[in-house]
């Protein structure tokens, strides 16, 4: 064998070189397309590790968007669902088309800044600090402890029975 001399414009379009503007187009789509389908499956995984109950779970990302689809076993865990889809980086909004079993009151959501912790969200929410272990539980398992929340996260705030 040896050395061989080829044109080097000229061939198959294996490397994207050369491409028309609408094959490259055409190329960016599928790329969109298998990274969505990648988002998707990642925040289902992540609702599903955490043990939510909800039938049909669907999830469908498009750009920083993201659609849920299913039936949850609760308002707190529609609530829920829609905070693990929220809180996660890359995703701005949260289209819940979810559907509950058992109708209940919906929570308030509350959105963290710079200073806050839990007994100031209670005081808030509650007039009362001494209630931030109400918030804390009700963001389980999201929140693994009362003094990891972060600026720009999302919680739930329950009513109070």
């Amino acid at each position: 064998m040896g050395l061989f001399s080829f044109i080097k414009n000229a061939g198959a379009k294996v490397f994207g070189i050369g491409k028309t503007t609408a094959e490259e187009a055409a190329d960016k789509a599928v790329a969109a397309a298998a990274e969505a389908k990648f988002k998707a499956s990642k925040l289902t995984n992540a609702v599903e590790t955490l043990g939510f109950e909800v039938l049909d779970l669907n999830i469908e990302v498009t750009g920083d968007n993201a659609t849920v689809w299913g039936q949850a076993a609760s308002q707190a865990t529609r609530e829920k669902v829609v905070l693990v889809i929220g809180n996660t980086e890359g995703i701005a909004t949260v289209d819940d088309r979810m559907t509950v079993e058992v109708e209940e009151p919906a929570a308030q959501f509350h959105t963290v800044v710079s200073g806050d912790y839990l007994s100031k969200i209670a005081k808030k929410y509650y007039g009362d600090a001494m209630k931030y272990p109400i918030i804390f539980e009700a963001n389980k398992p999201m929140l693994s402890d009362p003094d990891k929340i972060y600026p720009g996260q999302v919680l739930r705030i329950p009513a109070l029975d």
